[in-house]
């Protein structure tokens, strides 16, 4: 699949998990334009919470919660709008 264009997409949440060294995973769907539906999945690295940690999440409060995911140089970040 080719790699998204940098860009500003509206996602949401559709996968949370902790692997087994504890780090955050997520992946989102997209949700608005011609990309919608894709699935973008997401390191804790990419992860933009304005400060605010993810590490001690219970993923599964994560799922259904939409956001920003920005795509600059071919690298994603996500920002949620609410926790």
């Amino acid at each position: 699949m080719a790699p998204l264009p940098d860009d500003t997409y509206d996602v949401i949440v559709v996968e949370a998990e902790l692997d087994a060294d504890g780090e955050l995973h997520l992946e989102v769907a997209i949700t608005l334009g011609p990309h919608i539906g894709r699935i973008v999945a997401l390191k804790k690295m990419h992860v933009d919470t304005r400060g605010e940690p993810l590490d001690d999440a219970d993923p599964l409060a994560l799922l259904g919660i939409p956001g920003t995911l920005r795509v600059r140089r071919g690298e994603p970040s996500f920002r949620p709008e609410t926790r």
